[in-house]
């Protein structure tokens, strides 16, 4: 059963920091491109950043400099690092696996930056 379950989201103070992490199973992970997208009600989800099998990452303009993604293929588990919040940085964040058998999405969390 192939499944995503995402961890590390919450309530931080602008200016704070959150790991978020998506654990995969049930999948051969080190074949798989990740991402983490995001989303905002009323809004379409959008990609936060990416990282192919190959190790390319892109990042969306809004969070370079302040946001890390990386994977760990012994623990079947991609990561994005945020830093220095903001506000606008409030959404639910999705985790986001490619292969050219389809694409995997997580449950989503909700991530909230406020004072």
């Amino acid at each position: 059963q192939v499944q995503l379950v995402e961890s590390g989201g919450g309530l931080v103070q602008p200016g704070g920091s959150l790991r978020l992490s998506c654990a995969a199973s049930g999948i051969i992970f080190s074949r798989y491109a990740w991402g983490w997208y995001r989303q905002v009600p009323g809004k379409q989800r959008e990609l936060v950043a990416a990282l192919n099998s190959g190790g390319s990452i892109n990042y969306a303009d809004s969070v370079k400099g302040r946001f890390t993604i990386s994977r760990d293929n012994a623990k079947n588990t991609v990561y994005l690092q945020m830093n220095s919040l903001k506000p606008e940085d409030t959404a639910v964040y999705y985790c986001n696996g490619e292969y050219y058998t389809g694409t995997l999405w997580g449950q989503g969390i909700q991530v909230t930056v406020s004072s």
